[in-house]
């Protein structure tokens, strides 16, 4: 019986745990890692590899609409989900991003979507360097 009392004690512990919502730092360290190189630093699409590359990466600063920072857009063409209407298919996929822990990110319906940490971080970041 204290056996079953300690583990269920155990399980509500766990289950009431905040899970820490990743902020714009920590998605900047990935964008770095794998994004830069294409997009460029600030994410004008400027990055070393862009002059041979067609069509030309987007500028990144500027995928907001009317103010509206298209999150469900953004996630599908990262993760290669959906890439309906883009100019060409040269952006790789980033396995890794799909990786770790998932945390509950509303996409903008108002619906918590478990979504991968890492994913949401660049996600976060990406949100960040909206004008």
């Amino acid at each position: 019986m204290i056996r079953f009392l300690s583990l269920s004690l155990g399980l509500v512990m766990v289950a009431c745990t905040q899970v820490s919502m990743p902020e714009a730092p920590e998605g900047a360290q990935l964008y770095t890692e794998n994004c830069s190189q294409c997009h460029g630093p600030s994410g004008k699409g400027d990055g070393p590899w862009a002059n041979d590359m067609s069509p030309a990466p987007s500028d990144l600063t500027q995928l907001s609409v009317d103010g509206d920072f298209p999150r469900a857009r953004v996630l599908s063409i990262i993760d290669g989900y959906d890439r309906t209407g883009l100019p060409g298919q040269a952006m790789p996929k980033f396995g890794d991003l799909l990786e770790g822990d998932t945390i509950p990110l509303d996409v903008g319906d108002g619906v918590l979507t478990p979504t991968p940490r890492p994913l949401a971080a660049l996600l976060a970041y990406l949100e960040s360097i909206q004008p």
